[in-house]
């Protein structure tokens, strides 16, 4: 049996680490790109999707975090601590365990959904429930490890975008270098600019259309927003880290960020789940639901990023799902549930 190859040891000669350097891997990266048929149909351009749920803790931190975690360990870090909305706690969390390092994560109290609440918790992470939202939480991790020696994880960390811009060239590989443009939902900006910089480092350009919820869009709006709120949790940020690296990047790519309201992710969503056999979380579902508002603007072939699994949030799945059939153990009761 082959082992899985994480995505340090698969593209070492574009990132910063040596042979010999210790690498903290779960086998992240290389997930699946698949064609999706019916929302090709609706926007008349040839549509895929990048499942990036796939990756070990269910979402897109894991490219960033092996990287992260790794250059924590070589520098001889003991602990790591991010600030989250959810998927750098997971992902933090099971990252260090792996490492043997201590982690901490620090989420807005009561604004985090359950399945990567579970995540940080099993995976022996110190969880701070902050009385505060995403961007207090930054702030103060960020005050924090200027006074101790702890390694910050998310996406402020330099390598962080290192590994983040390596999905950019498995689209590369995958599309054979065939793509108009690249729809993604937009939070910390991290992502959307660990895109375009390994799409540059390859020498390509598509376009690149970003999109946050109506109620959390400071890039749309131009300004921080103060209390920001959607269904969408994993982009509920007011004032995102990479702020300008994001507004370069569209603005390069001749790309455009835009808003979504929360009734049109859950569209999107559920759209996904019924027709394209596709679970994402909330947040995902953005970048689909700005293609199905907005159009595809021309472009023929593109690329929509799924950041997380569904099952990181299965309150919203359960409370928009129809419920269960109660049945009675006996054959024609059966028969009732399943047919009738």
């Amino acid at each position: 049996m082959t082992a899985r190859v994480g995505l340090i040891e698969r593209f070492r000669e574009r990132l910063p680490f040596a042979e010999a350097d210790p690498v903290v891997s779960m086998g992240e990266g290389s997930t699946p790109l698949v064609a999706a048929p019916y929302v090709s149909e609706r926007v008349g351009a040839y549509v895929w999707l990048k499942l990036e749920g796939l990756n070990p803790t269910g979402s897109f931190k894991d490219r960033g975090m092996t990287c992260a975690v790794s250059a924590a360990v070589r520098e001889g870090s003991e602990a790591v601590i991010c600030a989250s909305t959810g998927n750098t706690a997971a992902s933090a969390a099971a990252y260090a365990a792996r490492a043997g390092l201590r982690g901490a994560v620090i989420v807005p109290e009561g604004k985090i959904a359950t399945g990567k609440l579970a995540q940080a918790l099993v995976h022996g992470a110190r969880v701070v429930a902050l009385q505060g939202n995403f961007d207090d939480a930054l702030r103060l991790v960020r005050e924090l490890v200027a006074r101790h020696p702890i390694s910050l994880v998310n996406s402020v960390n330099a390598f962080r975008l290192e590994g983040q811009k390596t999905a950019a060239f498995e689209l590369v590989e995958d599309l054979g270098g065939d793509l108009d443009a690249l729809f993604i939902p937009v939070g910390n900006a991290g992502n959307v600019t660990a895109y375009w910089k390994g799409f540059e480092e390859l020498g390509h350009s598509p376009r690149l259309f970003g999109f946050q919820a109506e109620g959390a869009a400071p890039l749309v709006l131009g300004h921080p927003v103060a209390k920001p709120e959607t269904v969408a949790s994993a982009i509920r940020i007011g004032n995102p880290a990479r702020w300008e690296e994001a507004m370069a990047a569209f603005t390069a790519s001749r790309g455009q960020v835009r808003a979504v309201s929360d009734a049109e992710i859950l569209e999107a969503y559920a759209m996904l789940a019924r027709h394209e056999g596709v679970f994402c979380e909330p947040a995902s579902a953005a970048s689909v639901a700005g293609l199905l508002k907005y159009g595809a603007d021309g472009c023929e072939r593109v690329a929509c990023v799924l950041t997380g699994h569904g099952l990181k949030d299965p309150q919203t799945a359960l409370d928009r799902a129809g419920g269960v059939v109660p049945c009675a153990a006996e054959l024609p009761a059966l028969e009732r549930a399943v047919l009738g």
